[in-house]
């Protein structure tokens, strides 16, 4: 009941108040493995993403989002994975890959799923190197891989903004990418990193954002 919610009256309900605009939108496959590969703005890019593609989408989520206790721990759990988040543990490389598993399952069941390649959202504005796990799972389903630009989210819910605000949205999908033409090469690194790459530079042509050649930390890494 929550996924036909989330999908069928919060969904539209989202787009008549924000009005995103949408382009590009009929580059995404109708049936088969579907990677979305999106630049990351803002902590409500999944969201946006949610409600402007046509397929269920599924994302990596907090594994503590999912284990409050009582009614309203079972209520958040519910409704996370209504708008298709699949919970994993963060941290350490084990739990980087039971979270490159998670999405290896998704697309083995020619589902869609979306991935942040940059690792963590943009602090700064700019788009950051793409680190390989998109590429692993490209590979290893053959999955194709639509590069996504999002512009405006940001603008949603501003640092110390506790209510998200009106703004201008622009969601604009690229053509598939096809990499085929690498089967059976998964295991090279060579291979990840210049499919990684490719991935990366078909989201900058989408977002026109300036590009850094170095992985962006996370804002708990800079405190340390």
């Amino acid at each position: 009941m929550l996924t036909l919610l989330v999908r069928f009256v919060l969904g539209p309900l989202v787009r008549v108040l924000y009005r995103p605009k949408v382009e590009g939108v009929e580059n995404i496959p109708g049936d088969g493995p579907v990677l979305l590969a999106s630049n990351h703005r803002a902590a409500l890019d999944t969201g946006v993403i949610t409600f402007t593609t046509p397929r269920q989408v599924r994302f990596l989520g907090k594994a503590e989002y999912f284990t409050g206790k009582g009614l309203k721990g079972r209520f958040i759990a519910k409704s996370l994975d209504a708008l298709g988040y699949i919970p994993v543990e963060r941290g350490n490389a084990q739990a980087g890959l039971a979270a490159l598993e998670a999405g290896r399952k998704v697309l083995t069941d020619g589902g869609v799923f979306a991935i942040y390649p940059e690792g963590t959202r943009s602090l700064d504005g700019r788009l950051h190197r793409g680190h390989t796990g998109v590429a692993a799972l490209a590979l290893s389903t053959g999955a194709k891989v639509v590069p996504v630009a999002l512009f405006g989210t940001e603008g949603i819910q501003p640092n110390g903004a506790k209510i998200p605000r009106p703004a201008k949205i622009r969601v604009r999908f690229g053509e598939p990418l096809d990499f085929s033409r690498y089967e059976g090469q998964d295991s090279s690194s060579a291979i990840r990193r210049s499919v990684t790459d490719e991935i990366m530079y078909a989201i900058l042509e989408l977002s026109g954002q300036e590009y850094v050649d170095t992985y962006h930390k996370r804002p708990d890494e800079k405190a340390s």
